[in-house]
């Protein structure tokens, strides 16, 4: 397994650059790294239980935080923080990107979903009370 060498977080662009040791460099989008989180939250405890990811395309990542020397935090800007990118999972997200982005719009156009993906508007909070 290759060893991490570097890690940017180009916020302009919203990419993560990640180097390793065997010579690769990843781009890897913040929508991207987003909707592909290691997190219980989206790929749920077991196989099918996985939560599809939408109005993720604007997403920026505002930390980046070592965690040991195995892995990174990425807090994003929509709160999301509890996914740990091994260096392996960010090396797998590196070498798969075509293969996985294009899964993911498969999956999105399988359910009549646009992409860019609009996360439903939530109803407004209103104090009126309800008719009778």
């Amino acid at each position: 397994m290759p060893h991490p060498t570097n890690i940017k977080s180009r916020t302009k662009s919203r990419v993560l650059e990640v180097s390793f040791d065997d010579g690769s460099v990843f781009e890897l989008p913040y929508e991207y790294l987003r909707v592909f989180s290691p997190s219980a939250e989206v790929r749920g405890h077991g196989p099918g239980q996985e939560q599809l990811q939408l109005g993720k395309h604007e997403v920026t990542i505002t930390q980046v935080e070592p965690v040991g020397n195995y892995a990174v935090k990425l807090v994003f800007d929509d709160g999301h923080n509890t996914g740990l990118y091994t260096w392996a999972y960010l090396y797998e997200l590196g070498r798969d990107r075509t293969q996985k982005w294009q899964s993911y719009l498969d999956r999105l156009k399988e359910l009549g979903i646009a992409y860019p993906t609009v996360l439903p508007k939530k109803p407004a909070f209103s104090l009126k009370p309800p008719p009778r």
